[in-house]
């Protein structure tokens, strides 16, 4: 019997032994790509360089999966071409990224400066070169802060019930009205604070009523990140713990948060850089002003991306400039943020051997 089956063993390479393209290839391939698609692009007149690199990206996937069919076969080919794509999908995603970055840098790093960052709008025209946004800096650190108290404890707490205690309806219940609350515009918390805390209860506008809409848009992010990040901590550590007489919220407090704290840390970061961006619940809710504000309980105060918003609005080159120094701080303020949340991500994580 071992003869018979040894004769009848395919003889000569098999398919996973045939030719194979050179590491050097895909660049090659994306390099033909990239000239035909401005060839085609600049002799067909066509004047968005977009349409040309999407044109670039159609001619490398397409070159990819036909110089590997010709080359390693099919299956080989179907390999190639889901990674193409894979890699395709990567750069039109990271282009428009480091295109924004860049852009904004170009405008605003001219005006940024020390006395940018220390001076408010106070008594500043349009036309005017001076200026700056440190009563808008002031605002959203107050603001954002505010927020964050309200919101992170509060879903966390969320998130713990729905995951260690899971209470039935009502924890289907909360878990609808936080997949409800992920899709509510900005608008919609700004009007609804409006409506109650300053119309109905009869409180002025502040800084205060912008971070209860805050707050109100941070919750669900808060409530999710942080409920998937205590699903990923494993049942042996929680049933360790509980089997050496442990309760359970001392489980929770000592042996859960600190396992999912890094990963709870960086979803709040996130949530706190969705709400950063805010415009339209200052708008409603603090009305922004061009002096100094360091009480938000009390007086309109303005905010960094409301700042940009009404500099941008008046449509002077001097303003214009302004708006950009102050995209600028925006994103490097989420920038920072998202740094901390790693940083103390990283700091927090458990340790091997402990």
């Amino acid at each position: 019997m071992g003869t018979a089956l040894q004769d009848r063993a395919p003889l000569g390479p098999t398919s996973l032994n045939s030719r194979r393209l050179p590491k050097w290839a895909p660049a090659a391939v994306a390099v033909v790509a990239i000239g035909l698609g401005c060839a085609i692009g600049a002799g067909f007149g066509i004047t968005s360089k977009l349409q040309w690199g999407l044109m670039a990206v159609i001619l490398f996937v397409v070159g990819q999966y036909v110089l590997s069919t010709a080359v390693e076969g099919r299956r080989w080919a179907k390999d190639r071409f889901a990674t193409s794509l894979v890699w395709s999908a990567f750069i039109l995603a990271v282009i428009p990224l480091f295109g924004l970055i860049y852009y904004t840098i170009s405008q605003g790093i001219s005006y940024l400066s020390i006395d940018f960052l220390t001076h408010s709008m106070k008594g500043v025209l349009a036309t005017d070169t001076n200026g700056g946004l440190y009563h808008a800096l002031i605002g959203t650190l107050e603001q954002v802060g505010l927020a964050t108290l309200m919101a992170a404890p509060v879903g966390i707490f969320t998130a713990i019930y729905l995951v260690e205690y899971q209470g039935g309806r009502l924890a289907r219940a909360v878990t609808f009205f936080v997949d409800v609350m992920s899709g509510v515009p900005s608008i919609v918390a700004g009007l609804f604070v409006l409506s109650f805390w300053i119309i109905l209860l009869g409180f002025s506008f502040s800084g205060f009523a912008g971070s209860i809409a805050l707050a109100i848009l941070m919750l669900p992010v808060v409530v999710r990140s942080t409920e998937e990040m205590l699903k990923l901590v494993p049942n042996s550590l929680r049933e360790a713990s509980l089997a050496l007489g442990v309760p359970k919220w001392l489980t929770i407090l000592r042996v859960v948060l600190p396992t999912a704290l890094g990963g709870i840390t960086t979803g709040l970061m996130l949530a706190v850089a969705r709400i950063t961006g805010e415009t339209a619940p200052i708008l409603l809710l603090v009305f922004g002003a061009d002096a100094i504000n360091a009480n938000p309980f009390s007086g309109p105060q303005s905010s960094l991306p409301l700042f940009v918003y009404q500099q941008y609005a008046l449509g002077t080159d001097a303003s214009q400039s302004r708006a950009w120094a102050g995209a600028l701080v925006l994103i490097a303020f989420v920038m920072i943020l998202n740094l901390a949340a790693r940083l103390i991500a990283r700091w927090k994580a458990p340790k091997a051997g402990r």
